[in-house]
């Protein structure tokens, strides 16, 4: 059943680079936001710029073309993936001279959160600082990552907490299911879903099961083998290093039913990455009744509770990777444990629609402003 019009219909305008139906969690997530202003009667007009390196996507501050088509637009609210802040850092100032309709920055997460030299970050954070600025409201995706923004920012904006849904890919298993699958004979069944990029710690996975009896494990791993190449090429010569090609299956994207199945029949979800603004696959996972393997590092501690529902570690620490999913093949009363755990938190956690619905009453507010 579609959903009721949502009163007044706003004209929303949102800006992303490449395209929405890229499948990484910050553009499922503005994906699936645009779909329920749509379903509840809204119009969205979106502005997509080309994905470039940082230092080109500085250079769309001076576009004139862009300004115009901003300026021209007919909008309510203009939300911003807060991923083109370098591209907007500028142009907000000039914009706001221009128009009357609120900015609204969606914040995934921060790029000077993120794991890499103290001095790139430094200068992230001075960019990001003044693009949050220059923005009216913010939706945050978790409350870590309003904590994030909050201890950049210079003054507090009204913002409200949405999290991803839980539904994207639709569970299929009961308790029953899942309890029969733990107490399987044979190898633990650990899978890794997300990019394949530094920050997702893949290759510290594979260290940490490089210490493990290699008939105790296997590990599918998912997600695209083009985002970064030169990653890609390191993860393969790890597996290669470590000796273990037969317990471990690059199998690229992985969509839909496919990746429901995979779910379906693995016993760990393993993803140590340096950091997450939420970490969408946690939930997922949590679906099927997968336990997950998270560090403690930011926002995998909403969803994730060591010792209940899945592990949570220093994301560098292979010994203590290694420990936990040794834990998990080997007392299996444990793992039904934590897997039943992992459904109920599921089941406890908003919808897409849910969530979205929140984002439309936000944006509905600060248009009134």
């Amino acid at each position: 059943m579609g959903l009721v019009p949502s009163g007044t219909a706003l004209n929303v305008g949102l800006i992303i680079y490449g395209s929405l139906d890229i499948v990484t969690g910050g553009f499922i997530y503005d994906r699936r936001l645009v779909e329920h202003l749509r379903r509840r009667g809204n119009r969205v007009e979106v502005f997509a710029l080309p994905w470039r390196d940082y230092a080109r996507h500085l250079t769309d501050n001076f576009s004139s073309g862009f300004l115009s088509s901003l300026c021209t637009a007919d909008l309510d609210v203009l939300l911003q993936d807060e991923l083109n802040h370098p591209s907007l850092v500028l142009m907000n100032g000039r914009l706001r001279d221009r128009v009357r309709y609120p900015v609204v920055s969606i914040v995934h997460h921060l790029r000077c959160s993120e794991l890499r030299p103290a001095w790139q970050n430094r200068f992230y954070r001075l960019v990001e600082r003044k693009y949050l600025s220059t923005v009216d409201g913010f939706v945050f995706n978790s409350k870590t990552t309003r904590s994030a923004v909050e201890a950049v920012s210079i003054q507090r904006r009204p913002g409200v907490v949405a999290y991803p849904g839980g539904d994207t890919v639709h569970p299929t298993l009961n308790a029953e299911d899942v309890e029969r699958r733990c107490q399987e004979s044979g190898p633990l069944r650990v899978l890794f879903v997300g990019s394949l990029i530094p920050r997702k710690n893949l290759h510290t996975l594979i260290e940490a099961l490089r210490s493990l009896p290699a008939e105790s494990w296997t590990l599918d791993v998912v997600g695209g083998l083009d985002t970064d190449p030169q990653y890609v090429r390191r993860v393969k010569e790890a597996i290669e290093r470590v000796r273990v090609l037969d317990r471990v299956r690059l199998l690229g994207t992985v969509t839909g039913n496919d990746l429901a199945d995979l779910y379906a029949r693995s016993h760990l979800l393993a993803v140590p990455s340096s950091y997450e603004g939420f970490g969408m696959v946690y939930i997922e996972g949590m679906g099927f009744g997968l336990p997950a393997l998270a560090s403690k590092t930011g926002a995998a501690s909403e969803i994730v509770a060591d010792g209940e529902n899945g592990f949570l570690v220093d994301a560098q620490d292979t010994a203590a990777i290694a420990r936990n999913i040794r834990r998990s093949a080997t007392d299996r009363a444990l793992l039904v444990r934590l897997s039943l755990a992992a459904l109920r938190r599921y089941a406890s956690h908003p919808t897409w629609e849910e969530s979205a619905e929140a984002v439309l009453q936000f944006l509905q507010e600060i248009k009134k402003k």
